[in-house]
């Protein structure tokens, strides 16, 4: 077959197109023989197309955005959901949005607290390490906490330097002190198991407090305890002692006291007692002068209610009744300054 052309200079070109090559089936493109390169006989590389096999599209009328299918052998695999199919974490797989189980996560946050504070932080790294889970700082700290990166470095702790603000939001206060550790809490001991340690100890003061809640009290005890040698405190709730703001207050002296849990305070007191402690309480202008009185050298240290002082039930399991003189122009001192006032009297008849 042929077909003419007139170009603009009215020559014609004449242009033939062989029949045989209509009708014939394309011939398969050679292979390569193994060892030369997949070039043709210029040097040139194969267009694009040519020498590669052509793969039939399945003719279903769908585009080419349809649902990927999954290869039998590949760990990566889509899931699609439906509207009214629920939401199922699966924590087995690779997944970009993870469901974290609420329980797990309330459990974690109770066996967990937000520690702050240089001199407390300093404190629990070297008593306790091993109970840090994640830590935040402020570059300026960073030097004084050398150690304690190194340290969280080689065991794997996640620490992060970060910015004021940001410390903030970590901490869930202002008063952070440039750091911050997520811990794990310590369990308290119950008063067998403080008197088992006890057995052979010949001078000793345990300090009881009944309903004392706030943070700051409770801090500022935990401070005079571990100045005056206390090593352990009574209380009903034992988790109170490890919150942020009572270890802050605490200035480290949070390391050197062990929680002793109590559900009924009578009950312990007694088992104190026959372990050869004397429990003393406070109870205001009624005692004792505090300035005249032998302390004995094992005693129980009961401080009350904030406010009203100790329970009817308390005040009668009492062995010895102590009063801290003073004007009688306020009612009382606080419970954080009178537990300073009896605990140095002890220290300073039994050093």
């Amino acid at each position: 077959m042929s077909d003419s052309l007139k170009g603009k200079n009215n020559k014609v070109r004449v242009m033939y197109v062989r029949k045989d090559e209509e009708e014939a089936p394309r011939r398969p493109a050679r292979s390569a023989p193994q060892g030369r390169d997949s070039t043709n006989k210029r040097g040139e590389a194969p267009r694009r197309g040519e020498g590669r096999p052509r793969h039939d599209r399945p003719d279903d009328g769908g585009s080419r955005r349809d649902k990927p299918a999954a290869m039998p052998d590949s760990p990566w695999k889509t899931h699609y959901q439906t509207e009214d199919e629920p939401l199922v974490a699966d924590h087995g797989g690779i997944s970009g949005k993870s469901l974290i189980d609420p329980e797990q996560l309330r459990r974690q946050r109770a066996e967990e607290t937000r520690v702050y504070g240089e001199n407390a932080c300093q404190a629990l790294y070297k008593s306790r390490p091993e109970s840090i889970v994640r830590a935040w700082f402020v570059q300026s700290v960073t030097p004084r906490f050398r150690d304690a990166l190194r340290w969280m470095a080689a065991n794997r702790k996640a620490y992060h330097v970060v910015d004021d603000e940001e410390l903030a939001k970590a901490s869930g206060t202002e008063h952070h002190g440039g750091v911050c550790f997520l811990i794990k809490k310590r369990t308290g001991l119950d008063a067998e198991s403080y008197l088992q340690q006890s057995v052979a100890v010949e001078k000793d003061c345990v300090m009881a407090l009944e309903d004392v809640s706030n943070p700051h009290n409770l801090g500022a005890i935990l401070r005079s305890c571990a100045h005056f040698g206390v090593k352990g405190v009574i209380v009903d709730d034992s988790a109170a002692l490890e919150s942020g703001a009572a270890i802050r207050t605490a200035e480290g002296g949070a390391e050197h006291i062990s929680a002793i849990q109590t559900d009924n305070l009578p009950d312990d007191l007694d088992r104190f007692r026959l372990a050869g402690y004397t429990v003393v309480i406070n109870s205001g202008r009624q005692g004792s002068p505090l300035t005249s009185v032998t302390l004995p050298e094992k005693m129980v240290l009961v401080l009350g209610q904030e406010g009203n002082g100790q329970s009817d039930v308390t005040a009668i399991a009492g062995d010895l009744s102590v009063s801290i003189g003073g004007t009688g122009r306020v009612g009382g001192l606080n419970v954080s300054v009178a537990a300073g006032i009896l605990l140095a009297e002890w220290w300073r008849q039994h050093l």
